[in-house]
């Protein structure tokens, strides 16, 4: 009887401490970082991790990383929808990514490919003068950037973009920037193509500052509303390879040329204020017109687009 109790006794210890061990294990919906935390923590509010890689790997799927204090908390590389948010309370988010890329989101390689969501909030992401690309889309469903500081990406040439959108698989890809600066970058503020499936992206109150082009649109639809873009050395806003872009109540000044278009792109303008530029508008592609742009001051003012009445 003794034996036999001391059995039981055995195996409640085991089940308990197995049970303890898998709860210790588990991913959390929301994990926390800290300039002064440390990635063997479980990275609870009272426990936060040091780095958003370190926070990432006990993050559940579709659950939120938020930043506890000031600190920098690393490169990541995203292969599960995610938010990440370096808050704009006692927190503040940032990424130094010299010599290397700042985030990465590619769900290439996992059970269930082209499917996360990955949202990046009041991040500063920073190439030190040697970073490679801010942000990278490879592979998911949809890419959402908010607030975020993206800046001093040069270590690649004109390969350097602040926001590299370049799907590799899938078919339907959706991405969102909003209230966002992007800028002294030696590539593009952004890049935006793709070989593949159907890709539409939204930039609203974004600055494109300093790059070589402001936003370069290779494939799928662009549309770009309430924007800066400004001081480019390229073009302002550039179209090619079929792609679209509708682009409505911008300020686009100082620029090589501000609205560059070629065939058999589309550029679509409404409510635009094109100063300052070397070129108003250029290239072999398509304008429509809505008739109320403000096209002035540029040393060329350069095409006269077809105007599409409104209905």
């Amino acid at each position: 009887m003794t034996t036999v109790r001391l059995s039981l006794k055995a195996l409640m210890l085991m089940a308990f401490m197995l049970a303890f061990s898998a709860l210790a294990n588990a991913q959390a919906t929301r994990t926390w970082v800290s300039g002064v935390g440390d990635d063997v923590n479980p990275c609870s509010r009272t426990a936060p991790c040091k780095t958003f890689a370190g926070a990432i790997s006990k993050t559940a799927d579709k659950g939120e990383i938020d930043a506890l204090d000031p600190g920098g908390f690393g490169t990541v590389t995203i292969t599960k929808s995610v938010t990440i948010d370096g808050t704009t309370g006692a927190g503040f988010g940032s990424i130094l990514a010299a010599g290397t890329n700042g985030v990465i989101a590619n769900d290439s390689l996992t059970a269930s490919p082209n499917s996360i969501i990955v949202s990046l909030r009041n991040l500063s992401i920073n190439g030190a003068g040697s970073g490679f690309d801010g942000v990278r889309f490879i592979s998911g469903r949809k890419l959402n950037v908010e607030s975020c500081t993206i800046a001093n990406f040069r270590g690649n040439g004109t390969n350097s973009d602040g926001i590299d959108i370049n799907p590799s698989t899938g078919t339907n890809f959706n991405i969102n920037v909003k209230d966002t600066i992007i800028r002294n970058n030696t590539g593009d503020g952004i890049r935006q193509t793709t070989a593949i499936g159907t890709l539409n992206a939204s930039y609203d109150n974004v600055t494109l500052v300093d790059n070589n082009n402001g936003l370069e649109a290779t494939g799928g639809t662009g549309n770009i509303t309430r924007s800066v873009v400004d001081n480019n050395s390229g073009n302002g806003v550039t179209v090619s390879g079929g792609s679209i872009v509708n682009a409505s109540s911008n300020q686009v000044t100082s620029n090589g040329t501000g609205f560059n278009c070629a065939s058999p792109s589309t550029i679509r303008i409404s409510d635009n204020n094109v100063y300052r530029n070397g070129t108003g508008l250029g290239g072999g592609g398509t304008f429509n017109s809505f008739g109320n742009n403000h096209i002035l001051g540029n040393t060329s003012d350069g095409l006269t687009p077809g105007i599409t009445n409104p209905k």
